[in-house]
């Protein structure tokens, strides 16, 4: 419990049921790939502001192995996003497919890891937004369907792209290795 509460999952756990409950509201009619996406991206981004502590020199100074802890902690953040992206699954005629959902999780909380790493625990939230920007403005901007667009914009890509799963596949394990042997900066 002392773990959740340095690691501010409570009010994270709040923002995430206000913020998804706003986001399903104002889709409901449209709960496609990109409303998906969003809500993912807002999941992660609340929850990721916990990805670091309080003081990092005293969870440096632990007896016990972080690398498991910080792993669990990615899966769980990674799990809760998935649940929160499926619940409008059983009510919503139009269903975005699970693969799409756990890809794009995958993806964006892979990109959490990285930014804890880069900018700290508290900022866990500037890479996945930053790279939901960016898809976003190079989707709706151009329309091509050479593989580098693919990648750019795997976010909104259908299942069976391969550039879109492997640019998933790619930041999540990146993330998880990156964010479980380094922990957030100082």
């Amino acid at each position: 419990m002392l773990y959740a509460r340095s690691r501010a999952m409570p009010a994270s756990f709040a923002g995430l049921v206000v913020s998804m409950a706003l986001i399903w509201f104002l889709a409901r009619d449209h709960w496609s790939e990109i409303p998906v996406s969003l809500a993912l991206l807002v999941a992660i981004a609340v929850t990721a502001i916990g990805l670091s502590g309080q003081d990092t020199d005293l969870d440096r100074t632990a007896a016990i192995r972080w690398a498991p802890r910080r792993v669990v902690h990615l899966l769980l953040i990674g799990g809760l996003a998935v649940g929160a992206a499926l619940l409008p699954r059983l009510w919503e005629v139009d269903r975005v497919p699970v693969e799409i959902v756990v890809r794009n999780a995958g993806g964006l909380l892979g990109l959490a890891g990285i930014s804890a790493v880069l900018f700290g625990g508290a900022f866990g939230w500037a890479l996945p937004l930053l790279g939901f920007a960016v898809a976003v403005t190079v989707a709706v901007t151009t329309s091509g369907s050479e593989s580098s667009h693919r990648v750019i914009t795997w976010l909104f890509q259908p299942t069976g792209v391969a550039e879109g799963t492997w640019t998933a596949v790619v930041l999540t394990v990146a993330g998880l290795g990156i964010y479980a042997v380094f922990g957030n900066r100082r």
